[in-house]
């Protein structure tokens, strides 16, 4: 049975292997058709009004419940009540959604939203930026939180976050940013921590006398391997690093929210909105869209979403790493989060 298990652990090793190796070189040919494509081809900004999205919904509605008089009439108060409302000088809303995976590969089409978004907005605008994620890659999460920090460094503009979901770890790195952070009351929000895991394989491989050669320039090039032996120097080491990780992350967050408590909230642990909002960090319970439905009263809302152009294999590789990202976020949830 033991045998059996050590065939089936490399067997296993392998094909993985092989699965990397062609996701690279398919990663690799994705990346040189795309630097082929001239850049005015990569995508394009859309806007589209929320506040006439819901006039389209209620129009649907009043066409089913009322009689056709009362509808017409329904109609030209609507007109009359959007022609009152259409002034140049009305407060502008602009909203932004954010859907982080691992990597938060969303953050190319986030830097080219704000972009967009700085070159109208006026004072006295509003930035809604919807995130859900549950974090991942630090220096991904960083670029991420970097682009909403250019919002809130813009004088006159308000950066408002809104979380139906999940703003955890790198999400919620990004989400401390907002002048104002709204939750669901179920929300998941916090995690500020930091976590690794490396799986390591060195003692099967030499208990089938395979060696794996781990050649380094410099002190601390490589402090934990898979296939290598580890050291306790070279844990210390790692652990040193996650703790400098950790240090940067507080700070990050303790700067755009000062009355934080940092030892209650940077422990890693994660908290649902009620309680986020007892530890300050959200400021109010409600949904994105019923803040939405409230804003469309007294304000243009438009929303903006940059779109992406994708050759059929970038959109092959990205459905695939979507899906995988996808499934790797579900069990972190789960792990996370037991379901009722």
């Amino acid at each position: 049975m033991t045998e059996f298990l050590l065939e089936y652990g490399l067997f296993l090793t392998k094909s993985v292997t092989v699965l990397v190796i062609l996701l690279v070189l398919l990663s690799a040919a994705a990346a040189v058709a795309s630097r082929q494509r001239r850049v005015g081809d990569q995508g394009r900004i859309e806007v589209r009004s929320v506040n006439d999205r819901i006039d389209d919904m209620r129009d649907a509605l009043n066409r089913h419940v009322l009689d056709p008089k009362r509808y017409r009439k329904a109609v030209k108060a609507e007109a009359r009540a959007r022609k009152k409302a259409a002034t140049d000088d009305r407060r502008r809303m602009w909203v932004i959604h954010f859907d982080g995976d691992l990597q938060a590969n969303a953050v190319d089409g986030l830097r080219q939203e704000i972009t967009a978004i700085l070159s109208l907005a006026r004072e006295g605008d509003e930035v809604l930026a919807c995130i859900e994620s549950p974090g991942g890659m630090v220096h991904g999460y960083g670029l991420a939180a970097s682009q909403l920090h250019r919002v809130r460094s813009t004088e006159g503009l308000t950066l408002t976050v809104a979380v139906d979901k999940v703003a955890a770890s790198g999400g919620y790195l990004m989400a401390c940013l907002g002048h104002r952070i709204l939750a669901a009351p179920f929300a998941v929000l916090g995690s500020i921590g930091v976590v690794a895991q490396i799986p390591n394989v060195h003692r099967l491989l030499k208990r089938n006398d395979i060696d794996v050669e781990v050649l380094t320039a410099g002190e601390y090039k490589r402090t934990l391997t898979v296939f290598g032996h580890n050291t306790e120097e070279g844990r210390a080491k790692f652990v040193e690093e996650l703790e400098d990780v950790h240090a940067l992350f507080k700070e990050y967050v303790v700067e755009a929210r000062p009355q934080l408590d940092m030892a209650k909230v940077a422990t890693g642990e994660a908290w649902y909105g009620r309680r986020a909002l007892d530890l300050g960090l959200v400021d109010e319970l409600i949904t994105s869209d019923a803040y939405l439905a409230a804003a469309c009263e007294e304000a243009d809302v438009l929303e903006v979403r940059w779109v992406q152009h994708r050759h059929p294999m970038d959109r092959l590789l990205h459905q695939g790493m979507q899906s995988l990202s996808h499934a790797v976020e579900r069990l972190w949830l789960r792990w996370q989060r037991p379901p009722i």
